[in-house]
């Protein structure tokens, strides 16, 4: 089946929601500015907060084109960050180099804009690379954070993912999610879906509860923007959770 992620319109998309500026993403001075800066909330608005150590690790499954990636390597010496996405993998190792990367996005019918990205800050070290969310190597293990933002809803075997988790976070780390829910079967057979009638919740706190004690939780309003008169709005439920 091919990727859907691995279309240019999604790359220059998810370019815009990772790096773009505030302007650029929203340019209505009534539009939801709650909404910008997700990728930056899922890490620092979840996390217990903790000062920079150069011994800590941390695993962002389902990265896409890296923006929360680099907010880890703010408090984490060690990063890694994989997607199923070899486009979106592709430009987020371009970024590590610490060279500014120009990308175009829509204004409306076949007109583009043209953007940079500057480089990423941040002190630890870190790499991407192209993975399986559903289907992690077996040497992945004892991070001290997980992180996972909008991804379960978009795995066609989301529990092959959450019952990976107790070996991929050790015992005392932080586990954050973010999701919105958005069961769709085009990317989840419907058979496969963690609740989808209502109860998400409830079913994703019953898979993890055995592993995991729930610590904190926030709704987080995210906004990808298609052309600059239309979006996509949405809220994901943002998470932190302790390993037992």
């Amino acid at each position: 089946m091919t990727n859907p992620y691995e279309s240019s319109k999604l790359l220059e998309e998810y370019l815009l929601f990772h790096y773009g500026k505030d302007q650029e993403i929203m340019p209505w001075v009534n539009g939801p500015k709650d909404a910008l800066g997700f990728t930056g909330r899922t890490v620092e608005s979840l996390m217990k907060p903790s000062p920079y150590d150069l011994k800590l690790k941390a695993l962002d499954v389902g990265c896409a084109v890296g923006g929360s990636s680099f907010i880890l390597g703010k408090y984490f010496g060690n990063v890694l960050g994989m997607d199923y996405s070899e486009s979106f993998i592709n430009v987020a190792n371009r970024l590590t180099s610490g060279k500014p990367l120009k990308f175009s996005y829509l204004i409306e019918g076949d007109y583009y804009e043209n953007a940079t990205v500057a480089p990423p800050s941040y002190k630890g070290e870190i790499c991407f690379e192209v993975g399986d969310a559903s289907d992690l190597p077996e040497d992945l293990s004892d991070f001290d954070l997980v992180h996972a933002a909008n991804l379960i809803c978009r795995l066609p075997n989301p529990l092959s993912f959450l019952n990976r988790l107790p070996k991929l976070v050790k015992h005392g780390g932080q586990l954050l999610l973010a999701t919105p829910f958005t069961w769709l079967e085009e990317f989840t057979p419907r058979a496969n879906w963690i609740g989808g009638s209502g109860n998400s919740k409830e079913k994703l706190e019953e898979v993890l509860n055995p592993w995991f004690e729930l610590e904190h939780e926030e709704d987080l309003p995210f906004l990808i923007r298609e052309h600059q008169r239309k979006f996509q709005y949405s809220f994901s439920w943002g998470t932190r959770w302790r390993r037992k």
